[in-house]
């Protein structure tokens, strides 16, 4: 496996990285708009013949006791679109703490300034990528 796309999911923005196994590393692609957590499915569609991902590694929001949430649910549900329209495996990441990582690393950066939400949710996604990478 070499090529892996990685979700940071939401019900209004989705942010998308690409990562590889040979260097445990990730990169910020996109962030895309959603409507109610329902993409652009052909945006999804172009960024997955583009880039041939092996994998699909969709960030799982949990509380931080580990419990799950509402959100929980529809993350699991947009992984399984994913798989059942690309016909890719996926695993489900826990995504705790990789938007306050996002933020705090571009605050980092730039301030406020940087604090942009399709920033945080593509930088979000490297995140839920990089610690399923180090956990494989």
């Amino acid at each position: 496996m070499s090529c892996i796309l990685g979700f940071d999911f939401g019900t209004k923005y989705i942010g998308i990285a690409i990562g590889q196994t040979i260097t445990s590393s990730a990169s910020p692609l996109c962030s895309i708009r959603a409507q109610d957590g329902i993409p652009n499915w052909d945006t999804i569609e172009q960024l997955i013949t583009t880039w041939q991902p092996d994998l699909l590694v969709v960030g799982l929001p949990l509380n931080m006791d580990g419990s799950e949430q509402p959100l929980t649910a529809r993350a699991r549900k947009f992984a399984q679109r994913l798989h059942g329209r690309f016909g890719l495996p996926f695993v489900l990441q826990d995504e705790r703490l990789t938007t306050a990582d996002a933020k705090a690393t571009l605050f980092a950066q730039g301030g406020y300034k940087a604090l942009k939400k399709e920033q945080i949710d593509a930088l979000s996604a490297v995140f839920i990528l990089e610690n399923y990478l180090a956990q494989s």
